[in-house]
This record gives C-alpha cells, sequence and structure tokens, in this order.
C-alpha cells in the first residue's frame, strides 16, 4: 500500500523552509511542493485574501489568477506521478477565509460541506498524512512584520502588515477538525516546536522521518550545490520570504538555545 503525501501544516515564519529543504534533500524518494495553495488564496478566481483582491495589475502579473484551488490540487497530485511520495509544506490559513470569516468549500472542488472551516472537501483531507509545525509568536509574528514593511516589501511584495496573516488561529481550528473527524490521531500527532528543531535538527529530524515512515539519513541536514539550486528555483515565486533558507548549506544546532520546551508527539 502507497504511503499518504505529507502534508506539513504551518504558519508563517515557523523556520518551515529550513526544515522543509531537509526533504528536498531526498528527491530520490520525495517530491516536495512548496506552499502550493497560497496561489489560489492570494491570486486565483477562488481568491480568499483580500490582500491583492482589488489589485488586479498583481493577480495577473503573478500568473496565477486563474488558478482554482482545483488546479492546485492537481498539480499536488500529479506531483507524485513518478512513484515518489508527496511532501508538501504550506500555511493552513490558505485554506481559510481570514478573519474567522465562513468557508466554503471552493467551488471548483464541489459543493458546501457544513461543518468543513476550509475549501478542501473532507475525501480530499482523509488523503493526506498531517503534520504540524509551530514557533512561539514572539518570534514568528515580529518576523513577518518585517517582511511587510521597508526595505523588505519591496522585495517580497506585501506591503502593510496584516494581523490576519499571522496563521495561529487558521491553525488551531484545521488542527481540531482534524482530530474531530479522526483525520489525524490524537494519540499519534506529529508535532514539532522550531525551537527543538533549531536546537537539536537531528534528532528531530530522526524523530519525525520514523512517524512518516521516511528513511532518515544525515546527509539530509547537509546540502550540496545541486539542492541548494534546487531550493532556489521553487522558492522563487515567494521572493524574499526565504533568503536564509536559500543561503544555508546545512541545518546545524543554534549554539544559543532560546528554547520553551515543546514535547515532540
Amino acid at each position: 500500500m502507497a504511503l499518504r503525501p505529507i502534508f506539513t501544516a504551518t504558519h508563517p515564519r515557523a523556520c518551515s523552509t529550513a526544515f522543509e529543504r531537509v526533504f528536498m534533500a531526498r528527491r530520490d524518494i520525495l517530491e516536495s511542493v512548496h506552499e502550493p495553495f497560497g496561489d489560489a488564496f492570494y491570486y486565483g478566481p477562488e481568491i480568499l485574501s483580500d490582500r491583492f483582491r482589488n489589485d488586479t495589475a498583481t493577480r495577473e502579473q503573478s500568473g496565477f489568477s486563474q488558478k482554482t484551488y482545483k488546479d492546485v490540487l492537481n498539480e499536488v497530485m500529479d506531483a507524485g506521478k513518478d512513484g515518489k511520495r508527496i511532501f508538501i509544506k504550506d500555511m493552513a490559513y490558505y485554506l481559510m477565509a481570514p478573519d474567522n470569516k465562513p468557508t466554503k468549500v471552493a467551488p471548483s472542488l464541489g459543493e458546501e460541506e457544513p461543518g468543513n472551516p476550509t475549501v478542501l472537501p473532507l475525501e480530499v483531507l482523509k488523503q493526506f498524512q498531517f503534520t504540524f509545525l509551530i514557533r512561539h509568536p514572539r518570534r514568528a509574528i515580529p518576523s513577518y512584520y518585517r517582511c511587510t514593511v521597508p526595505p523588505l516589501d519591496e522585495v517580497t511584495g506585501f506591503y502593510d502588515f496584516m494581523p490576519n496573516e499571522a496563521g495561529y488561529k487558521e491553525l488551531v481550528r484545521f488542527f481540531d477538525f482534524l482530530i474531530k473527524e479522526n483525520i489525524v490521531d490524537k494519540d499519534n500527532l506529529v508535532v514539532i516546536d522550531a525551537d527543538d528543531l533549531l536546537d537539536n535538527p537531528e534528532k528531530t529530524i530522526r524523530l519525525y522521518c520514523e512517524k512518516t515512515g521516511i528513511d532518515f539519513k544525515p546527509e539530509m541536514l547537509e546540502w550540496n550545490d545541486e539542492d541548494c539550486n534546487y531550493a532556489t528555483i521553487a522558492f522563487q515565486k515567494w521572493n524574499g520570504w526565504h533568503n536564509d533558507a536559500i543561503k544555508s548549506s546545512a541545518l546545524r544546532p543554534r549554539t544559543h538555545h532560546q528554547a520553551r520546551q515543546t514535547d515532540f508527539l
């Protein structure tokens, strides 16, 4: 039986791109899909975000103005056509309307499902193995803010800080819904705290691999030129957000711990 695609749900600035690079290094067995649902959330005809809702030029220039959630899902599933396991890292808030507004299943994907807080039908959600990555907001939110004000906003194209993009409330709602529907087993959760990842990357990644059925190799934490070139191409569409992760050649323990310890379950 084929292993389900892995979907790591997170919020912005959770060190998730450095985490993702670890699995991009296993191109022999994994096909990584980088933040795919943001295309439809920000730019497509089923747009949920207000950031570019009235900015037709930016949406057109993105190349995603006609991309529906169904289009995104089809691309995700097509990524595994060569037999590799799909690995997605994406923001939970890309699957919901901002500010706790009612969210319906995307029109391109089917009819409304009462009680489902996301744009993805329940039968679609059941196809994934969900894992979660979190970071304390006192570190994540200031990091996000810096990307939405000068001088970085000229690079990212995200002008002005929008609190509803912090992503914490949506991640909690998504997490609770997946448990309620038994898509995620509450007794066998896979949740990573970014502090644990940064303080002890090898231990954290080893445990994650055990939980997700990935064959861990130490070289996943060391990245050669080919790995770096692959990441650069993968991260192009979110210019300015991932510069540190792109420039890195390894994921090594940081020298100064800032840990607020979270158990890895």
